[in-house]
């Protein structure tokens, strides 16, 4: 638990003034896994997901994966269809926490779909995983309405979401795959898609700050959010896979333990 966040209001010449001091919140303590139990590929990286079993995932908040969580083909697939026997959703998580890494995976998404990559997260009771952690955008640039938001391009696919542009942008079409890359060393984040460097930036620094404060996530829109990213990265953190309402695939997922 951490400090109170009020507001103690006062009148002065007819405007209000306030004094403000951290939210609250509260992290869950849930069970996570020991990474050296799975096995390390020729590169040396950990591999999270090998196309026939969620050990080590779960839901986020949650102790179990959600059943519209499923394998398909090899591929990790969120399906946006409810059914009878798949009617629960929420973004899922590997249940370890990481700090410097090199995190790999490859992504496909349904047209007009939506989803994302969580990094160096929380689980804050409550509270969506984006109100702790980076997001690396998940999107149909043709067809998702969110492509044409945002600020040049920053919800676009790779991009660090409402913040930074992917640029370039050289994401494939609906229904290929992509590969894209998540590099954590220290305070430095880059963002890789198929094969190039499309985002970087520095997390805790007053550069870092300036970015929230434009974003929805800004100390006046969202206190907390602008607390606990503002701090994102000082300690280790969950990554995960958002579930967003559409199908989407992710596969080849593996993590690299960096100095």
């Amino acid at each position: 638990m951490m400090g109170m966040f009020s507001f103690s209001a006062a009148h002065a010449q007819g405007k209000k003034s306030f004094e403000a001091v951290d939210p609250t919140y509260e992290l869950m303590n849930l069970p996570k896994v020991d990474l050296t139990k799975f096995k390390k590929n020729k590169n040396g990286a950990y591999v999270l997901f090998d196309g026939s079993s969620l050990e080590g995932w779960r839901g986020y908040n949650k102790t179990y994966v959600p059943n519209k969580w499923t394998i398909e083909d090899g591929a990790l697939k969120f399906s946006k269809k409810p059914s009878v026997d798949k009617p629960e959703g929420g973004d899922l998580i590997f249940a370890h926490d990481f700090k410097n890494f090199e995190l790999e995976f490859e992504w496909k998404i349904s047209e007009a779909g939506n989803s994302g990559v969580f990094f160096l997260a929380k689980e804050v009771k409550g509270q969506p995983i984006y109100i702790s952690s980076p997001e690396y955008q998940i999107l149909d640039n043709e067809k998702h309405p969110d492509a044409s938001k945002g600020v040049d391009g920053n919800r676009q696919s790779a991009s660090l979401y409402d913040m930074i542009p992917a640029k370039p942008q050289n994401a494939k079409a609906v229904g290929t795959w992509n590969k894209s890359k998540i590099i954590v060393q220290g305070e430095k984040v880059q963002h890789f898609q198929n094969g190039k460097k499309v985002v970087e930036y520095t997390i805790r620094t007053p550069e870092w700050n300036k970015l929230l404060q434009s974003s929805k996530f800004s100390q006046d829109k969202w206190p907390l959010a602008f607390e606990l990213l503002s701090k994102v990265g000082a300690e280790p953190g969950v990554i995960g896979f958002q579930d967003h309402g559409d199908d989407v695939w992710y596969r080849n997922v593996t993590i690299k333990i960096l100095p």
